[in-house]
């Protein structure tokens, strides 16, 4: 039963909406069709260094993120706080 409670949890917080490359973990960036571990890791990685992304475009400027993978997954990404609009 905890197994079963922890994930319904996790793919409903994954599949709400729109995930906010800003505060999205790896495990929420791994869900984007396109994006495996290596990749959700350089996403992360490259927030912690450089700061947050001004636009999901900027994701362009992370190895292993181009522009097929973008038309893929940039209408399931944000960079806004849906609790804050």
């Amino acid at each position: 039963y905890w197994f079963s409670s922890i994930g319904n949890f996790q793919s409903t917080s994954v599949s709400v909406g729109e995930d906010n490359i800003n505060k999205a973990s790896v495990e929420q960036l791994v869900e984007l069709k396109g994006i495996g571990e290596k990749t959700a890791l350089k996403i992360v990685e490259y927030r912690e260094k450089e700061g947050n992304f001004k636009s999901v475009d900027d994701l362009v400027n992370v190895k292993g993120v181009g522009t097929k993978t973008m038309d893929k997954i940039r209408g399931q990404l944000t960079v806004k706080d849906d609790k804050k609009q």
